[in-house]
């Protein structure tokens, strides 16, 4: 009988890399917890189970995480209208911190002092689940397989991977795999590698999968109308039907090359809209010009894995304080690709209908401009 080396939680998908990791990290002598997150993706969370328990996990864990990744990820997310480089709505890199989250506690609850996930190497996300298991669970230690020469070096593409399945008995995937990898959730799905390396090549129309081509989209708009409290949203929409929310690009990743991904993110790019649209009705002027900066650093942070950093945290709590008066409707409508704001109303806002009005002077005089003006034309 070998003593086993510890017990490891690995974050498993099901899918065949960490399937094969799971059995490899048994050979090495390891006692394996699987942990299967549901943050909304489209998996048969019952076959994921049994297929880690027939690999040999010693407990699996399939945790539905979905109210807590919309709380207390998607929503501070959404009230600093967080976005990576002016386009990327960080439909994974918000994900990451909120499923390592979940496996640390499995880890310290277990008892295990080894955690384990399939990023490779390259990614951004090995950076995000290990500082997120650090952050909170300091003692920790971290086995990444796509790091550990004896590892990577057994495994140079997927046919080593498909043989090595073959002869431990890991059920293959029986369909041809997408010539790309995929990331989703309920948020958003990402593509990137495979053909998609070259940053010319135009993605294949069967590609998407949570909108349709703006193109074959209804010829008739819908009218949504989203109500906010506190800067967050009380209500769900299926809107991927009007193809919005799709973005193509070259992105710099953390670890310092740029790589090509594609997204869709319908809903989140709807709430966007929406929020800047309600905030900038309800927000002081000069707290909306620093809340600004502060979402493209927080944008940063969440897409370097510093979620659960000091000034990460710091800078949630100034956002959240800036939402309290950011409440409202918006009525938008979307069509073909595209979100239109028709109108806004709300009992916080600072809009004042007669001091703005062309046709009432309110209690305003014109005449006060001119020293206004001469003074800031000083310099």
């Amino acid at each position: 009988l070998v003593m086993s080396k510890g017990t490891v939680v690995l974050a498993y998908s099901g899918g065949l890399d960490t399937s094969c990791i799971l059995v490899w990290l048994k050979e090495q002598g390891y006692d394996v917890i699987a942990f299967l997150a549901n943050i909304g993706q489209s998996e048969d969370f019952d076959a994921a189970r049994k297929k880690a328990e027939n690999l040999g996990a010693k407990k699996v864990f399939i945790d539905d995480l979905r109210a807590e990744f919309v709380t207390d990820f998607i929503w501070p997310a959404v009230q600093a209208n967080a976005i990576y480089e002016d386009r990327y709505l960080l439909g994974t890199s918000i994900a990451r911190p909120c499923i390592a989250r979940r496996q640390v506690e499995i880890a310290r609850r277990e008892g295990a002092q080894f955690v384990s996930h399939g990023a490779t190497g390259k990614g951004n996300d090995q950076i995000r689940f290990e500082l997120t298991c650090y952050a909170l669970y300091p003692e920790v230690k971290v086995i990444s397989p796509w790091r550990i020469p004896e590892f990577y070096n057994s495994f140079k593409g997927r046919k080593d991977l498909m043989e090595y399945a073959e002869k431990h008995g890991i059920p293959v995937p029986v369909t041809p795999k997408a010539p790309w990898s995929m990331d989703a959730n309920l948020m958003h799905i990402s593509y990137e590698s495979g053909i998609l390396e070259n940053p010319k090549t135009h993605a294949p129309g069967d590609l998407y999968l949570m909108t349709k081509n703006p193109e074959d989209s209804p010829s008739t708009s819908d009218v949504l109308e989203i109500q906010f409290k506190n800067g967050n949203v009380n209500k769900q929409y299926l809107i991927g039907k009007h193809g919005v929310g799709r973005i193509d690009i070259v992105e710099n990743r953390f670890i310092g090359m740029k790589s090509r991904g594609i997204y869709e993110t319908p809903g989140g790019t709807i709430l966007l809209k929406a929020h800047l649209d309600i905030e900038t009705f309800t927000m002081d002027k000069e707290v909306r010009r620093i809340k600004q900066g502060l979402g493209v650093r927080i944008s940063e942070l969440i897409y370097n894995g510093f979620w659960y950093s000091p000034e990460g945290e710091y800078l949630r709590h100034c956002i959240a304080k800036s939402q309290e008066n950011v409440e409202g409707k918006v009525q938008l409508s979307v069509f073909k690709g595209q979100v239109y704001i028709l109108g806004r109303e709300s009992p916080k806002s600072l809009y004042n209908e007669e001091l703005v009005s062309m046709d009432v002077q309110g209690d305003y005089e014109p005449s006060d401009a001119s020293g206004f003006i001469k003074i800031i034309a000083v310099r």
